[in-house]
């Protein structure tokens, strides 16, 4: 039996559940400009997963790397669901008038 296939797919289930919250208080404490640093780490782990010597830990980074990396878009789209009030604003933090 080939278990690799439900593996992978446990864990893109697992890191897609994960970063829905995370890109939310990414949003909440330091605004959509910490996009950079879901940039490099996608870019990171889709070089890991290029270079990973078992296929299942390979598909594993790819899924991250894919995930972090659609966090970015994420990000902008979090931004403009607390513009429209769907989601809270940080109070603490200031919003630069447009």
């Amino acid at each position: 039996m080939n278990w690799s296939g439900i593996i992978i797919g446990v864990f893109a289930f697992v890191i897609t559940g994960v970063f829905h919250p995370v890109v939310v208080k990414c949003e909440y404490y330091f605004s959509a400009k910490v996009w950079p640093l879901f940039l490099v780490a996608g870019l990171l782990c889709a070089g890991i997963s290029l270079f990973a010597g078992n296929d299942t830990v390979s598909g594993v980074f790819g899924i991250l790397a894919f995930v972090l990396l659609w966090c970015i878009r994420e990000l902008h789209e979090q931004e403009e669901r607390v513009r429209k009030g769907w989601f809270p604003r940080n109070p603490n933090r200031q919003v630069p008038q447009a």
